[in-house]
């Protein structure tokens, strides 16, 4: 049986050992921002004639940099979803430090056009990871009172990777910001292998009393202690209630259940919200856009760029004390709105400009509230209210549907980027960003639930009206008796 001997310096039934390890779990999330801000100052620079390339690198080599890790991030999200199910919450994730590690050496490497491109790829391995493990991990590990504080810590941790990098990108050297980044994953690597895996993942491979004992070090309990123990049975009943489905039965669960079915298409339209707000767009090219936007700013295009960082800094730590404090719902609605209206903002001063009416400072004010919104609401919210209105059964399935949508979005989107704000301008490009917040601010409103503090079956009941999710309904019907008294 697998021990836990970390001693205790926290009080009997603390939330200090659930706060260890999501910190540790997000490391690879921070490196995968790292990855996400590096193009911002590097390209740039890479395109310069001062570029430690062999010879300047071309505008299409860039855009592919940018989207190359979501086009392979795409049927990634599949592998990781098979891993995470087959093998573990704690091997999957370490798999994708790993990754990072190899995208970060091969830049080391060489800056050769292939290894960069083959890098960025290799990103996409990183990006499927962080998004399909680091949610699943923390639903399973964290207590209903922090999960969604903890939840948001992926996409803080993702933003201070950003800041970092932009940071390094302007006062340190090419090679040494990689070596830099090189160090976080291979930091997790180090220091991961000592943390439990999910009681969850552990019930569902039959090992109850390695569970326990995860269980109740992440509660800061003994085994003994009859919390513990109720807390077990209650996941040993939820999986058993629904433990036989795989991809193909999820999918046809998604398709045939009422409920089911809505939920999964709110999932994916505030995912399409969340990547379709234009907000890693500017996260990519941000050094490009503030040179576009003014020349008379003492600051440079990557200082900018770097306060973009803090300002989204700021935004995560917003949603780390909101989301739990005002719900959901009203976080997601209001950033989508404020974003929707700073789009505008912005839209309409790159139209404008070239009349010579536009005021220097709309688009910096305007790139930073887009991007604290971003950070406070439009990201960290999509992914809390996705692991809470799925079961266990369905969760990971779900999770690796939603999360290559998204990447597939995202690669398209960073491709055509800079092809079309050079082509059609980039008052027409913030613009489509602006429309589609707006639009999705009106569906959260009309068609997205509250899960704050709900289980599953209060959220179908909205979702279902009269039909209360069925398929979960009977399940419970059929199991809940005989699943108890087996553990």
């Amino acid at each position: 049986m697998l021990k836990y001997t970390v001693k205790k310096y926290c009080s009997e039934g603390s939330k200090f050992n659930q706060i260890i390890m999501v910190v540790l779990m997000v490391l690879p999330v921070f490196s995968y921002g790292t990855a996400v801000g590096w193009l911002s100052p590097m390209g740039p620079k890479l395109m310069s004639e001062d570029t430690p390339a062999a010879k300047p690198v071309h505008p299409d080599v860039i855009s592919w940099m940018a989207s190359v890790p979501y086009l392979v991030g795409t049927p990634a999200v599949f592998l990781f979803g098979f891993i995470v199910d087959n093998f573990g919450r704690k091997k999957a994730l370490m798999l994708t430090s790993l990754s990072m590690a190899v995208c970060w050496s091969l830049k080391i490497y060489s800056s050769e056009t292939w290894a960069l491109i083959l890098a960025r790829a290799i990103v996409g391995f990183g990006v499927s990871g962080s998004y399909v493990v680091t949610p699943l991990y923390i639903k399973e590990v964290s207590e209903d009172s922090i999960r969604g504080t903890l939840g948001s810590l992926v996409v803080l941790s993702q933003n201070l990777g950003n800041l970092l990098v932009y940071i390094a990108g302007e006062y340190l050297c090419y090679n040494t910001t990689l070596w830099l980044c090189l160090s976080v994953p291979l930091l997790h690597l180090l220091i991961f292998v000592i943390m439990p895996e999910t009681p969850s993942y552990l019930l569902k491979s039959g090992k109850v009393e390695e569970a326990r004992a995860a269980l109740a070090w992440l509660r800061c309990r003994q085994q003994s202690d009859t919390a513990v123990d109720n807390e077990l049975q209650a996941l040993l009943l939820e999986m058993q209630q629904e433990n036989s489905a795989r991809f193909f039965e999820v999918l046809k669960i998604l398709v045939s259940d009422r409920s089911t079915f809505r939920a999964f298409r709110i999932t994916l339209t505030i995912t399409l919200a969340r990547e379709l707000c234009g907000c890693l767009a500017v996260l990519h090219f941000a050094s490009l856009i503030f040179s576009q936007a003014s020349s008379s700013w003492v600051l440079t295009a990557n200082q900018q760029a770097t306060m973009l960082g803090v300002v989204q800094l700021v935004g995560s730590f917003t949603a780390s004390s909101l989301v739990e404090r005002i719900g959901r719902k009203p976080l997601l609605g209001a950033t989508c709105l404020v974003s929707g209206a700073a789009l505008c903002a912005l839209s309409a001063w790159f139209w404008l400009r070239g009349a010579g009416a536009a005021l220097p400072l709309v688009p910096v004010v305007a790139l930073c509230l887009c991007i604290y919104c971003d950070a406070a609401g439009l990201q960290p919210v999509p992914f809390v209210i996705m692991t809470e209105m799925f079961s266990f059964q369905l969760r990971g399935t779900v999770t690796s549907i939603v999360i290559a949508f998204a990447c597939a979005l995202v690669s398209i989107e960073l491709r055509v980027f800079q092809p079309l704000a050079a082509s059609i301008g980039l008052h027409f490009v913030f613009g489509i960003f602006a429309t589609v917040c707006l639009l999705s601010t009106v569906y959260i409103a009309c068609c997205v639930p509250e899960t704050k503090m709900r289980t599953t079956e209060e959220i179908y009941a909205e979702l279902g009206g009269k039909g209360k999710g069925k398929w979960t309904e009977n399940k419970k019907q059929k199991d809940c008796e005989a699943s108890v008294t087996k553990l």
